[in-house]
């Protein structure tokens, strides 16, 4: 079971970037998913959450909103972060992860708490804002 992060690098402040997390060993379609992110000297954050089933449902921090767009592909066993208009306070290592509350066949994204039932984690890829 395996989550692998990529994507991420250096990008000047007002550019985008498109995150991928490739999952292996799992159905990443059986699972809500998510992204989180830690900047140095703070706590993990979660940055956005999509459902398992009804994909309708996407989730995103309050301060991001507008900035991002979660997806996945069932067919490539992948999601993605698309982030524009990034600004110097996205700098930071960006995880996926996969899981969700819920039970088998209809994972999703807990309010308040996103990283709930998460249990699966990629290893994260930096992304580093410039000015």
């Amino acid at each position: 079971v395996q989550l692998q992060a990529t994507g991420g690098g250096l990008v000047q402040a007002g550019g985008s970037l498109r995150l991928s997390c490739a999952a292996s060993g799992f159905t990443l379609a059986d699972y809500a998913v998510g992204w989180f992110r830690q900047a140095p000297g703070k706590e993990r954050e979660a940055v956005s959450c999509i459902n398992q089933s009804d994909r309708r449902k996407t989730y995103y921090a309050e301060s991001l909103k507008g900035r991002l767009t979660i997806s996945r592909d069932d067919a490539k066993n992948t999601m993605y972060l698309l982030m524009n208009n990034l600004i110097l306070e996205d700098t930071a290592v960006y995880y996926c992860a996969a899981g969700g509350a819920g039970d088998s066949g209809d994972y999703y994204c807990k309010p308040g708490d996103y990283s709930f039932g998460m249990e699966a984690w990629g290893k994260g890829t930096q992304v580093t804002v410039s000015s």
